[in-house]
């Protein structure tokens, strides 16, 4: 089968073998893949990761001679384990996580998941908005892990897709919520859902948020999100980097970020995937509109170009198209 595959190096293989299934698993025809930072981090030394790229897709299954168009959960456990729901999935110290850990990814002709991880999609939901369930899910999870009350002060840092898709989410729960990023155009999408928003280099300081939302992608976003926080706030971290190359005032600033949550007993907030059900629901009952995010598509023999066009500044979702 075609892929896009990392081993040191990033390259396209024209005749790589196709996955295999297991026990209680699913072989997936891909057809439209995204590409997430989580994927431009891979290429930077995160998790250590070799093999196939991509977790962000939907794809096709036949069952009982019906094709069926699917998404799918990340985190994949065998047969035999204990871990029922999506969140326990994610946290099981045996799982693999498709492209990311142990598990080939999305952006081949084929890949291979547990039945138990895919949703079928909707028939009025696009291949073009079924590829962002999986990061429109880890919007969601917010919601299932901070509070968020109507008279919030609620505000997301980063305007980039991941920031994007996390305040679409949000937005019908935040009484008031504002994106804060550096791009106008990306911010013009964010007001287009009724967003407030504010360009990061017009913020004076004030710290009026109950909740933060740190979407940068950036070692330093956590230290600003929590400048912007008021004491006793809560500080939801989306942000996932390679620690490879990581500088000793980059940890220097994380270890003050800490120290000083402590002192203004604001509540920290792992947050990192999200439920698939939900996402599916915003989308099939058209509450977003996340095509505004897709930037530009390439088909799958010109991944290494669009990886490299994911990595250019400004640029939001960058997709492949695999059938």
């Amino acid at each position: 089968m075609r892929a896009l595959v990392f081993d040191d190096t990033l390259h396209f293989d024209a005749n790589r073998p196709a996955p295999t299934t297991g026990p209680g698993e699913v072989l997936v025809r891909v057809r439209l893949a995204g590409i997430c930072n989580t994927d431009v981090e891979i290429l930077r030394g995160y998790h250590g990761f070799k093999g196939v790229l991509g977790h962000e897709f939907v794809g096709e299954i036949i069952e009982d001679g019906v094709v069926r168009r699917v998404v799918g959960e990340i985190s994949a456990v065998s047969p035999g384990s204990r871990s029922r729901t999506w969140f326990e999935r994610s946290q099981d110290a045996d799982r693999s996580t498709l492209g990311i850990r142990r598990r080939d990814g999305a952006f081949a002709d084929w890949l291979v998941l547990p039945r138990e991880n895919l949703h079928l999609v909707p028939d009025n939901v696009t291949d073009e908005e079924a590829v962002f369930v999986e990061p429109l899910a880890a919007g969601c999870g917010i919601l299932e892990l901070a509070h968020i009350k109507p008279t919030d002060d609620v505000r997301v840092l980063g305007d980039g897709k991941l920031g994007l898709l996390c305040a679409m989410a949000l937005a019908p729960a935040a009484g008031r919520l504002t994106v804060i990023g550096k791009h106008e155009n990306k911010l013009a999408i964010a007001r287009g859902f009724g967003a407030r928003t504010l360009r990061l280099a017009e913020w004076t300081g004030e710290r009026n948020a109950d909740v933060m939302v740190d979407c940068t992608g950036s070692a330093g976003g956590i230290d600003i999100a929590r400048r912007m926080l008021r004491p006793r706030g809560t500080l939801v971290m989306k942000s996932t980097y390679a620690s490879a190359g990581a500088t000793a005032e980059a940890a220097t600033t994380l270890f003050n970020t800490l120290t000083m949550a402590v002192v203004e007993e604001q509540v920290l907030i792992g947050s990192r995937c999200g439920p698939f059900a939900a996402a599916l629901r915003l989308l099939a009952e058209r509450r977003v509109d996340v095509r505004p995010l897709i930037d530009a598509r390439f088909p799958l023999e010109q991944g290494v170009e669009a990886m490299a066009r994911a990595q250019a500044p400004g640029t939001l979702k960058v997709l492949l198209q695999v059938a």
